[in-house]
């Protein structure tokens, strides 16, 4: 058999069903992300619900990050050794245990478990866009790989309209109900569906990179996300980054040594890779400027000048095009990927994303402008989530490709860390009191800061992009890439 062709057909035959694969890949990644905005509405509620402090219940929303940073890119690397459909069925019955366990009991300690378990879930989201190009035929990767990566964006924007609307209707049991559901369906559809890859690549697996990872991950993750309430040059806040710093370079170290490292650094260092991740870490960001800084702007009160007086439901709802146009810009996505290659493709998603951004500096002064510009930086986020993986793919060995997508949705997942600390700092930063009533909130300037910071990000990511090698002088190492692993 030829080069060419080797690379081109898929390893499984499964032509016959490949749409029915993509719906239950794009359905399951779909309910896995809705994890992350799942308690959003309910979030000032959750002291009182599960009877602790504010501070307690903060680690509900930000150990589903963790769990989710965490199982990225160990996810992928089982997947490479043992196979991708075993990995999807098994994170499928973690996000159904955890939602359990959350849904029965009502103590902060189960939920909070409850919560760890649907974060390591969403391991199943690289696994899951890797198999694609074993799945499906040629002519439909492009297609696919952008239906399946919009989901990521889609699950958090549809779930802010979702849990609040649940939360409204019923309790706050109902939500972890619903995703109990989804993940029982998830199960059935993923063992019933999917079939069996025949890439595996036996391999001792890397417990101590794992472990190492792990720790490093969540010591920067939790200092970054506590750092507006410890103080940013608190002994805690500075201490535990630091090592979180310290303990990732030992296992960088380590890494290069390994036989099997669980993450190769050399394949992640070359220049291909390496741009498109640092793309999908401002990329991430910006996505995550618009989840934050949107729905406190049509949140604030009326007797503010720039409030504009939305209740938790009506912003849910004004957010929910957001999400519908990320999932519709899926065809474009694929277009774009087939005639210019990814490059462009993940370039021109950067820069709608701060198209957006910027249009939010001229129109945020009334719900339907707002969801205009939501719309228009989530339809770049869409693009741009799909041409990530098709990068990645392209340039990397098949014995890596879970892993190596798994790597590429952390550096998305640590963008959105951090543009939510920094967008916190720069709302912080310049509050007026409310009229009549108590508190404080952003003033416009503050908000308008924001959307500038979201922007510059986001165009950076799109500049950088334009580094990235053509593909054309990149196929023949991709085909030897297919060929040799």
């Amino acid at each position: 058999m030829s080069h060419a062709s080797s690379a081109q057909e898929p390893p499984i035959d499964s032509r016959s069903r490949p749409w029915l694969i993509v719906f239950v890949l794009g359905f399951s990644s779909l309910s896995a992300s809705l994890m992350q905005s799942l308690v959003i509405p309910i979030q000032s509620d959750l002291p009182a619900l599960l009877h602790t402090s504010a501070s307690n219940t903060a680690w509900i929303v930000t150990a589903t990050l963790l769990g989710g940073a965490i199982a990225m890119p160990v996810a992928g690397r089982l997947a490479d050794i043992h196979g991708k459909k075993a990995l999807l069925v098994i994170s499928s019955m973690i996000l159904l245990v955890g939602s359990l366990l959350a849904a029965l009991f009502g103590s902060f300690l189960v939920v909070l478990i409850g919560r760890i378990l649907q974060g390591l879930a969403m391991g199943y989201i690289p696994v899951a866009i890797s198999l694609v190009q074993e799945a499906v035929p040629p002519r439909m990767v492009n297609s696919a790989i952008a239906t399946v990566s919009a989901t990521l964006g889609v699950g958090g924007a549809l779930g802010l309209p979702l849990a609040a609307w649940v939360f409204e209707v019923f309790d706050w049991h109902a939500l972890f109900w619903v995703s109990a559901i989804l993940a029982a369906v998830m199960l059935v559809l993923s063992a019933a569906v999917l079939p069996r890859s025949t890439l595996k690549h036996p391999a001792p697996f890397d417990y101590a990179g794992a472990f190492g990872l792990s720790a490093a991950l969540v010591a920067i993750l939790v200092g970054v996300t506590k750092g507006n309430d410890w103080g940013w040059m608190s002994v805690p806040t500075v201490g535990i980054i630091v090592g979180g710093i310290i303990i990732l370079a030992l296992w960088g170290r380590y890494e290069l040594k390994h036989a099997a490292p669980l993450v190769d650094l050399r394949t992640t260092a070359k220049l291909p890779i390496l741009l498109t991740n640092i793309a999908a870490l401002l990329v991430g960001f910006g996505m995550m400027t618009e989840s934050i800084v949107i729905p406190q702007l049509l949140q604030a009160p009326t007797s503010v000048p720039h409030g504009l007086g939305q209740s938790v439901m009506a912003t849910g709802l004004w957010m929910a095009p957001a999400g519908f146009a990320m999932l519709a810009f899926s065809p474009i996505s694929s277009m774009l990927l087939t005639r210019f290659g990814g490059r462009i493709t993940l370039a021109i998603g950067a820069m709608g994303v701060g198209l957006g951004y910027l249009l939010a500096v001229f129109m945020s002064d009334a719900p339907w402008k707002l969801m205009f510009v939501a719309s228009v930086a989530s339809a770049g986020v869409g693009v741009g989530y799909a041409a990530m993986p098709t990068l990645i793919l392209r340039h990397v060995p098949r014995k890596e490709a879970a892993s190596s997508v798994g790597v590429n949705a952390l550096m998305r997942s640590m963008g959105t860390t951090i543009s939510g600390a920094v967008m916190a700092i720069v709302l912080v930063s310049s509050t007026m009191p409310v009229p009549g009533g108590e508190g404080q909130v952003p003033t416009r300037n503050a908000f308008l800061l924001a959307f500038a910071i979201g922007a510059a990000a986001a165009f950076l990511g799109g500049v950088l992009t334009l580094f990235i090698p053509r593909e054309g002088r990149q196929q023949p190492h991709v085909l030897e890439c297919v060929n040799g692993s």
